[in-house]
């Protein structure tokens, strides 16, 4: 395993899929941001879930993906239902 699951909340699955998604160092994470990381790893895994856009996030902030402030927790949820809902309209 290799830097990027030395951050709270990236265990081997997610920092592979970050890898996939073309970031592979915490600077690149950080700097391309939680949203557009999730955004890559929807592209190629549609179950990415709410729970992964947190624990994104909570990686960059160096937090437990829990403890989010909860105006971002709700910031991340109005994202992901609009991202979700433009996918599920997408593949009808």
């Amino acid at each position: 395993m290799g830097e990027l699951s030395n951050l709270p909340n990236i265990a081997e699955k997610l920092e592979s899929q970050l890898y996939e998604a073309g970031i592979t160092t915490v600077r690149q994470l950080k700097e391309i941001g939680s949203r557009e990381a999730w955004l890559r790893i929807l592209s190629f895994d549609p179950t990415a879930c709410i729970m992964r856009l947190s624990a994104l996030e909570g990686a960059i902030q160096g937090i437990r993906w829990h403890n989010l402030d909860d105006g971002i927790k709700e910031s991340l949820k109005e994202f992901y239902h609009l991202h979700k809902a433009k996918r599920t309209k997408a593949n009808k």
